[in-house]
């Protein structure tokens, strides 16, 4: 295929040999698979986001650092520097998590390195080999749905003692290979202790998990596994192999309480909603 712009400089460095197919592409970045030497990877090239979109990750930029003042004004402002800054940030920012998650052994891809604003990594793949499914496109039995949930939740809880929180965490940014599910798609990845909406994300991403594989195994609906991380987290006791048991009492004279249903909520409306989409698409066909 003709290589796409942003990917002829990795193969003039000798980072890649070839570009094999387009895999995804989205509103932030194209996905492609690539050769490199004996290894087939996958190559993702970000793309520019206009203002709209700037002004959208806001939320999540909070509480993230930058390289100093000046540029720490700047994009508070949101002046056109500042907006530069930002964008490289963003890019940066889900390289960065790859490095510090995996390295904590959260179930992401492996990169490979960042080269010419394209971020190099593994290509999750199924057992037969092709590209591996999202989470959303596979029928589950109740069992393997417990313990996709139990893995995932894990995840969750290694991301959270690393002092991030994914923010967009979904069965569409969870992909289904050989070992199980591997998260991917950070580049809105949250401070945990720097963003004041840093709970809200997490019981979004919690619930929005419980949601879509409670489908499958609705004994999942009765569990606040979100709400009882967080709690360790903030009394500084979550480590990376807390025992949880999904069981929460939440504290009624709280005075955000009402948002913790609302997110929760939230989370499982929206499954539902995208579930009866799909059955009422199925019945069209």
């Amino acid at each position: 295929m003709k290589t796409p712009n942003g990917l002829q400089a990795l193969i003039d460095d000798g980072v890649i040999d070839e570009v094999l197919r387009p895999l995804k592409s989205g509103k932030e970045a194209a996905v492609y698979v690539v050769r490199s030497g004996d290894e087939v990877r996958c190559a993702k090239v970000y793309k520019d986001m206009a203002q709209r979109s700037f002004q959208q990750r806001v939320q999540y930029q909070e509480g993230r650092k930058v390289r100093g003042s000046r540029e720490a004004r700047a994009m508070g402002k949101a002046t056109k520097y500042g907006r530069k800054q930002a964008e490289v940030a963003w890019k940066n920012t889900e390289v960065d998590a790859l490095y510090q998650l995996r390295d904590a052994g959260v179930r992401v891809p492996e990169p490979f390195g960042y080269y010419h604003g394209v971020l190099v990594m593994e290509l999750v793949t199924d057992a037969e080999g092709f590209s591996a499914p999202r989470l959303g496109e596979v029928e589950l039995e109740a069992a393997q749905a417990r313990e996709f949930h139990t893995v995932l939740v894990r995840q969750v809880v290694r991301m959270l003692c690393c002092g991030l929180i994914h923010g967009d965490l979904s069965e569409y940014n969870v992909l289904v290979g050989p070992d199980g599910p591997v998260v991917i798609d950070f580049p809105q990845v949250v401070s945990a202790g720097g963003n004041n909406a840093a709970r809200r994300m997490l019981l979004r991403d919690v619930n929005n998990l419980t949601a879509s594989l409670g489908r499958w195994a609705p004994e999942l609906l009765d569990t606040w596994y979100g709400e009882e991380m967080w709690a360790l987290f903030e009394a500084g006791e979550l480590l990376p192999d807390s025992e949880l048991t999904g069981q929460f009492t939440p504290d009624e004279s709280s005075a955000d309480l009402d948002s913790v249903r609302d997110a929760i909520n939230e989370a499982r409306f929206e499954a539902l909603i995208r579930q009866q989409g799909r059955e009422a698409a199925a019945e069209e066909d």
